[in-house]
């Protein structure tokens, strides 16, 4: 579906390889972080096909390598600029290609440098202070590729510590330093992208929380970034014919319903309900079938490269079903040969799952369809057994504020009583149950709230969990006769969905996300709630034709409706980036994508991590504790260089013998006063006046020096000889 974010990093990462490396052998050097964007979607055998030797880690001991250029993709942290002055020092390789993931155009304090500095002018001027520096420094470049693509419409930075930082109330000397390095990361994707954004930002009414203003803070980080990057790049925007790209910045406290309800499409109740470990990788452990019993269990990677995964993660968990089990009959009547073998026992996911174990010939098709048969069977096993249908009947009810007959729900409070006494429901899911409850109602009685605990058997952290959502914005408490209603959406009333179908009941709920998307479709979101960074000069209706919604071209040119809408697939289609400060929801990520299958823009989500309810909840948690107890990154001492690198060259060691050869001869020992009287007095003078020491004539030469030179003589003379024999044409 139209780019994707993951062959784009990897194409701007191969391109500027293939233009450093030109056609000539060259060392890659990286450093643990930008190993990590690199791995994450180029492969190895790519970067070795582009002239690349073999690639090296800049804080590990390396071996010199004068012969030979190096590529240095870096990231401009101070300890990696250390690590590339050491090399630099002493010459490790023969020249340096500088490649930077990042470009840092603003200092710490936020203020625009005064010339045109792509790297921090600090860290710039530290590398320019190596003797020599500018003739070993062959090329210097930004790649602005400092993002995780994690699909091809969503976009992570792995940095679950953002939420802390940006709502902990101990952490606010922590903020905006975080959010500058927020901004630099959302220059990167707009830089990636080739779109100068219009930048609008959430600012919620009548908002008592402190981070209420989180949003416009990033949103003027992230303007001042676009701004001093353009000053510098006058290339940038690239020309382009589709309209210009909207830039919306959001944070988690928008929607605090999204991240607790139960969601039943595949890859959210999959991260949901199963033990999926979620870091540089999804891996999943899928169990052995009964036909393989014996065997241990594997460790399965779930990403882009898995087409089964890619076409059904948005799907509902009903339809996911029933298109594996589609699949696999369509393979049976396809292979008739296996059709007898199975008979007609292929009504149920474990049937096919152990079907597929006894077709050895076909490993890769049974390792796809076993990893996906095995995590769907295990998520319809829970939820059976935790009554999840009756839960989320509730859910739905609480967070529409409507029934299934799109009424207004009655008895409520009954059925959340009821269904927290249910010991066939989990403690968890019990928690969000009660939250859900507390935001419907816009806040409980502190009593209230301490019988539905008690009733719920819930430990006294939950209490916590509850009390800190205030944090977020949510009103916890209230008087006891204080019915003051919640405050209406920002985005208004959702109208009355048509007639739910059969089996989507448990799924009418819709993210705030999607609302603000539809609304700035169709030119109606509320410039109150999401005002502009630099407001646009253009009257409302020539900003609606900045959306691309009419077309500035004149009537005379301008196609019917009808027309538009045949060729609206081919037309250039605007972008909207979505960063959600705070996390993002699985429910979110398919918003995104839903949208931009529907109309004609394309939706790109990026935030600082995926957020699963139990990871949520956890995180809420831990806004009341300690800051010395979270161990943030940004309390820990910096990073350094290490000492390896500036420690002296040492001599290269002989080999035993070697050295055995070279060492020096031991003194001759020295003869004692005696034994030398003696000596002298049996001397006997020869006839030719030579010494003879056992008193016969001497038949050695007159001098010693003579005798001791005969041996390299010969030596000389050997080697003489030997050159005669191998340049038999020399003169003589």
């Amino acid at each position: 579906m139209g780019l994707s974010l993951i062959q784009l990093q990897h194409d701007i990462i191969i391109g500027a390889l293939k233009k450093v490396t030109n056609g000539e052998w060259k060392v890659l050097v990286l450093d643990s972080g930008s190993k990590k964007l690199v791995d994450n979607v180029v492969k190895e055998d790519d970067i070795l096909h582009e002239n690349i030797t073999h690639i090296e880690e800049i804080e590990n001991p390396r071996a010199t390598n004068s012969n030979t250029d190096a590529v240095y993709i870096l990231s401009p942290q101070p300890h990696i600029v250390e690590c590339l002055i050491a090399d630099l020092g002493r010459r490790r390789y023969r020249r340096s290609h500088l490649l930077w993931t990042t470009c840092t155009c603003l200092n710490r304090l936020g203020n625009p440098v005064s010339d045109c500095i792509d790297l921090d002018p600090r860290l710039r001027k530290r590398v320019d202070s190596v003797p020599r520096a500018r003739e070993q420094i062959a090329s210097f470049d930004i790649l602005s590729v400092d993002y995780f693509p994690r699909e091809s419409h969503l976009v992570t930075f792995r940095d679950p510590w953002s939420f802390p930082v940006l709502y902990h109330p101990g952490c606010n000397n922590l903020v905006r330093a975080h959010m500058q390095d927020l901004s630099r990361k959302v220059l990167s994707i707009c830089v990636s992208l080739g779109e100068f954004p219009t930048i609008r930002y959430y600012r919620p009414r009548e908002a008592p929380h402190a981070a209420s203003v989180l949003c416009s803070h990033l949103a003027t980080f992230i303007q001042d970034e676009l701004d001093a990057y353009a000053q510098y790049h006058p290339e940038f925007p690239p020309p382009a014919s589709r309209p210009r790209a909207a830039l919306y910045i959001t944070d988690r406290s928008m929607d605090l319903y999204s991240p607790i309800v139960h969601e039943f499409t595949y890859q959210a109740m999959a991260h949901d309900l199963l033990p999926i470990r979620d870091d540089e990788k999804v891996v999943y452990k899928i169990k052995p079938s009964e036909e393989e019993r014996n065997q241990t269990p594997k460790d399965k990677e779930i990403g882009e490269n898995d087409k089964i995964w890619v076409d059904n993660r948005h799907r509902h968990m009903k339809d996911t079903i029933e298109k594996l089990m589609g699949d696999f009959k369509k393979f049976l009547d396809e292979n008739p040969q296996f059709a007898d073998s199975t008979g007609d026992n292929a009504t149920s996911l474990n049937a096919i799952r152990d079907m597929l174990a006894g077709l050895p010939q076909f490993q890769e098709l049974k390792e796809a369809y076993s990893l996906h048969l095995s995590m769907a069977n295990e998520c319809m096993n829970i939820f059976q057994s935790h009554k999840l249908a009756d839960l989320a009947s509730v859910e739905q009810s609480l967070a529409t504020g409507m029934d299934e007959d799109s009424r207004k729900p009655k008895n409520l409070a009954e059925q959340v009583v009821q269904l927290v006494d249910d010991d066939s429901i989990v403690g968890p899911d019990r928690l969000r149950l009660i939250i859900l409850y507390l935001l419907y109602r816009n806040g409980l009685v502190p009593a209230d709230t301490q019988k539905l605990l008690a009733h719920a058997q819930l430990p006294p952290r939950d209490n916590t969990v509850i009390e800190n959502l205030a944090i977020m914005g949510a009103r916890v408490q209230k008087p006891l006769k204080d019915n003051k209603p919640a405050p209406p959406s920002p985005f208004g009333k959702r109208p009355v969905p048509a007639e739910v179908g059969d089996g989507y009941a448990l799924s009418r709920f819709a993210p705030a996300l999607k609302s603000m998307l539809e609304q700035h479709i169709h030119g109606t979101l509320d410039p109150t709630i999401f005002p502009y960074t630099n407001p646009p000069a253009e009257s409302p209706s020539t900003h609606s034709n900045a959306n691309g919604l009419v077309s500035q071209a004149s009537l005379r040119s301008a196609k019917p409706t009808w027309a538009k809408s045949r060729l609206a697939s081919v037309e250039p289609r605007q972008r909207i980036i979505v960063i959600m400060a705070g996390g993002a929801t699985y429910a979110e990520s398919r918003t995104c994508y839903e949208i931009s299958q529907s109309s004609s823009r394309e939706v790109f989500l990026a935030t600082s991590h995926m957020l699963t309810p139990g990871l949520f909840l956890r995180q809420v948690g831990d806004l009341s504790t300690d800051r010395r107890r979270l161990d943030l990154p940004l309390d820990r001492p910096p990073p350094q260089a290490p000492q390896h690198l500036f420690e002296p060259v040492p001599e290269p060691k002989m080999a035993p013998a070697a050295a055995a050869n070279m060492a020096p001869a031991p003194p001759a020992k020295q003869p004692s006063a005696a034994a030398t009287a003696a000596a002298l007095g049996a001397m006997k003078l020869g006839p030719s006046g030579s010494v003879a020491s056992n008193g016969g004539p001497s038949h050695q030469s007159s001098s010693q020096p003579q005798s001791s030179s005969r041996p390299a003589e010969k030596k000389e003379k050997e080697k003489e000889k030997k050159k005669k024999l191998h340049f038999p044409f020399s003169k003589k």
